[in-house]
């Protein structure tokens, strides 16, 4: 922004996006993940925190603020303490049917079995402040997130109705099934055996 100048540029630093039209897949990958039903392998803690913006939100903010003529930098994400991984993950059982039958299985014995974070199990963050981004500037310039289970439903609404669009990345996100059975029969072992 020093070559322009903070009194004449706006820099919005939006971070993860969600809903329809999604492309890089991950939301759809949940979704879709839902709909075949079965026990699912959850990521960690379903309390911690998310910070997923709709990326309706984000335009219809971008709008308002060129138009006021905003400047400065500000991220733009849902307010810390929005929603949570546990109501994302549920929002898709819901959206879905409710087929599906969450098994949460900790952080910690995940990153021993050479799981992913973030592709593999889809937003599922470990690294501590990955979600705990202060959007409070645009907040006062007025950003509005809208409720996550609205996201999460009009996605699969739109999934109803078109094919996903294709997209390099698509194709790293999500376990298969072979590695997500092999890994709750892994995890109910070992919890049976501590128990």
């Amino acid at each position: 922004m020093g070559a322009f100048g903070t009194d004449r540029t706006l820099l919005l630093r939006p971070g993860v996006l969600l809903g329809p039209y999604e492309y890089v897949g991950r939301l759809p990958w949940l979704l879709r993940r839902m709909e075949r039903g079965g026990r699912v392998l959850a990521g960690g803690d379903p309390n911690r925190p998310i910070q997923p913006l709709d990326v309706r939100d984000l335009t219809t903010f971008t709008l308002d603020v060129v138009d006021e003529g905003t400047t400065g930098a500000m991220n733009a994400t849902a307010p810390i303490g929005h929603a949570t991984y546990g109501e994302l993950l549920r929002a898709c059982q819901e959206a879905t049917g409710g087929r599906a039958e969450l098994s949460w299985v900790s952080d910690d014995w995940l990153s021993r079995q050479d799981v992913t974070p973030w592709t593999e199990i889809p937003l599922w963050r470990t690294v501590p402040g990955a979600w705990a981004v202060s959007s409070a500037r645009a907040e006062a310039a007025g950003l509005h997130a809208r409720p996550l289970a609205e996201t999460v439903a009009d996605t699969w609404a739109w999934l109803q109705r078109e094919e996903l669009m294709p997209h390099g990345r698509q194709a790293a996100i999500g376990l298969t099934p072979e590695k997500e059975d092999a890994l709750l029969a892994a995890w109910d072992r070992e919890t049976a055996q501590a128990n």
